[in-house]
């Protein structure tokens, strides 16, 4: 992975457990309803946001290796699964 990606992805990991933290304590606290969900759905929103850069890190490093090195099928076939897996959000 490179670094920078790497470094994207800590920060992003670090603020969605903060996210997460302060989701627990809402709870904790019996905060509004509608204010919970609205933190649920930012921490959502985080974490697709990983994802996103974790794609990117997989098809700028590891697709181009497999597509260089004969595995077109097995580099097409995990695209597919992971594309497959977003739509049943």
């Amino acid at each position: 992975m490179k670094k920078q990606a790497k470094s994207k992805l800590h920060n992003r990991l670090k603020r969605v457990e903060g996210q997460v933290r302060g989701l627990q304590k809402m709870v904790d606290e019996e905060k509004y309803c509608i204010d919970i969900i609205t933190q649920s759905s930012a921490i959502r929103s985080a974490l697709s946001v990983v994802e996103d850069l974790m794609l990117e890190n997989h098809l700028s490093e590891h697709v181009i290796h497999q597509m260089k090195h004969g595995e077109e099928k097995k580099a097409v076939a995990e695209i597919i699964k992971v594309f497959k897996k977003s739509k049943k959000k």
